[in-house]
């Protein structure tokens, strides 16, 4: 992928303002396109867009499918918009609110809209021809994740290796059966993901249209508990009850004495290269659909991946086992010319990352928080040692906010970081400076979290790593987006050259 010197914004769709208890596809995804365009940023990054479950507390990286969209990103004013349902009729109920998403409030509150909304269809019929047309192009994932969701219900939501035995090892029979008896909740379901990707290729369309590209994020792994493996076991390490063998993680280190534990079934790369990878290369092209470039999470895994025994309690008692990364690329090149991918190449790498990651040509990060307090004169993070085709940022949704980081760095830490710039860095000016000096970096795009843009403090983290409460519900008010500020910001775009 060739990168031009540009910059662009971090922010999730969730965390856009509106009055609907989450961020969604309606109005305010186009007024913050507009913003975009305003300021001189040519890029709005996102998180993963799939399918999310209070089971996992909502995390867009724990999914049960890594092809569907996730219904409450749906706007309601668009469904009233393309006649699908009245919002004088449905109301909003007193639990949402503006300032955080409360996950399940918004999830009872769409999936009665989502009811309403699929009655009118089946009465009308409106944009039916269109909607038989999506279930026609998408029916490689969509008929088994629409027939998962019906089982699962069924089934009062269990891991589906704990369905009936003929459900679960995908008896034909059987299937057949109950794509008959579940008729109706499959095709509702079906019909909520062409709302989805309607409403998300009316976004796309007009963020071309402002010159404006979207960045993806891709998970490496999928949960268990998803129509992806219950589809697709034999790309996994399943034992004869389809139960995992060996699943994720990474080793200890100097953050972890017992490493972390991730838990999802590791790939069986050979099955996946007897193959040709198409489960991989059918998952990258389905989000080249949503977005311009996708980020590709964890990806020393495509090197080498730390896999440890089914039933450990830690990972401590793993092995690193190597992955066919420069076939699996090779194969993706002749699929994808292109190679719009960026590689978060963060942590502990290795020799054979590094190589995989030169071969390829892959854009890395480059995250300022991880550049100070550290002696170490070749630490990739510091600005001299940045290099043009990476994308340098203040902070990720992993980090807290460049105020909040600030606020918790040590003596060492603003020590190091006043010495290297030559001048005193306060409370007051850290966010200014940390935005400057991303803009300043020759890595060719410069990507800016919407907390710092803003200047917020950890009241304003996305995700806290290793922890579960309160995660992913951060939401920018209507009145903090700097709208005043889009002159400054845009002289700054251009100061810099990334206009």
């Amino acid at each position: 992928m060739k990168l031009e010197r540009s910059s662009g914004i971090l922010m999730h769709i969730t965390s856009l303002p509106g009055k609907f208890g989450i961020g969604d596809l309606g109005p305010e995804a186009y007024n913050f396109l507009e913003f975009l365009e305003r300021s001189a940023h040519q890029y709005w990054q996102l998180l993963p867009v799939n399918p999310t479950d209070h089971i996992y507390s909502h995390s867009p990286y724990s999914s049960h499918s890594a092809f569907a969209g996730n219904p409450l990103l749906i706007s309601p004013e668009l469904l009233e918009e393309e006649g699908y349902i009245s919002l004088k009729d449905v109301g909003i109920p007193q639990g949402i609110s503006s300032e955080k998403v409360i996950f399940e409030e918004v999830e009872k509150f769409k999936t009665g809209i989502f009811e309403e909304a699929f009655r009118s269809f089946k009465n009308n019929g409106t944009g039916a021809s269109a909607f038989d047309e999506f279930c026609a192009q998408q029916s490689h994932w969509l008929d088994n994740y629409c027939l998962y969701l019906a089982l699962r219900e069924r089934y009062e939501r269990v891991n589906w290796i704990d369905w009936p035995a003929e459900f679960r090892d995908r008896d034909a029979v059987a299937l057949r059966t109950a794509e008959k008896e579940l008729a109706e909740k499959i095709e509702k379901e079906k019909f909520i993901q062409f709302l989805f990707y309607s409403q998300w290729g009316r976004l796309v369309k007009a963020a071309h249209e402002k010159n404006i590209k979207l960045i993806g994020d891709v998970p490496f792994y999928v949960n268990h508990d998803s129509a992806d493996c219950w589809a697709n076991p034999l790309f996994f390490k399943l034992d004869a009850e389809k139960k995992p063998t060996h699943v994720s993680g990474v080793p200890p280190d100097l953050f972890s004495r017992t490493g972390q534990l991730w838990g999802t079934p590791v790939y069986d790369w050979k099955e996946l290269k007897n193959h040709h990878y198409e489960w991989w290369i059918a998952r990258l092209r389905q989000n080249l659909l949503l977005f311009d470039v996708v980020r590709l999470d964890h990806f020393r895994a495509f090197s080498a991946y730390w896999e440890v025994g089914a039933g450990e309690r830690t990972a401590i008692h793993g092995t690193w086992t190597k992955t066919p990364g420069t076939d699996f690329f090779k194969t993706l090149k002749n699929e994808f010319p292109e190679m719009p991918f960026i590689a978060e190449d963060l942590g502990s790498l290795d020799q054979p990352v590094f190589d995989l990651l030169e071969r390829f040509d892959f854009p890395g990060m480059k995250v300022l928080q991880f550049a100070f307090g550290d002696e170490n004169r070749e630490n990739p993070y510091l600005p001299y040692n940045h290099v043009a085709n990476s994308i340098v940022y203040t902070g990720t949704h992993d980090n807290n906010t460049t105020l909040g980081w600030f606020k918790n760095s040590g003596r060492e830490v603003k020590e190091h970081l006043k010495d290297y710039l030559g001048y005193s860095v306060t409370e007051k000016n850290i966010v200014p400076v940390f935005h400057r000096l991303a803009l300043k970096s020759v890595s060719k795009l410069a990507v800016v979290p919407m907390q710092d843009i803003v200047g917020m403090g950890e009241e304003a983290l996305m995700n806290i790593p290793g922890s579960t409460e309160g995660n992913w519900t951060w939401r920018i008010l209507p009145e903090q987006m700097p709208w005043d500020e889009l002159e400054h910001l845009r002289h700054l775009n251009q100061l810099y050259g990334r206009t």
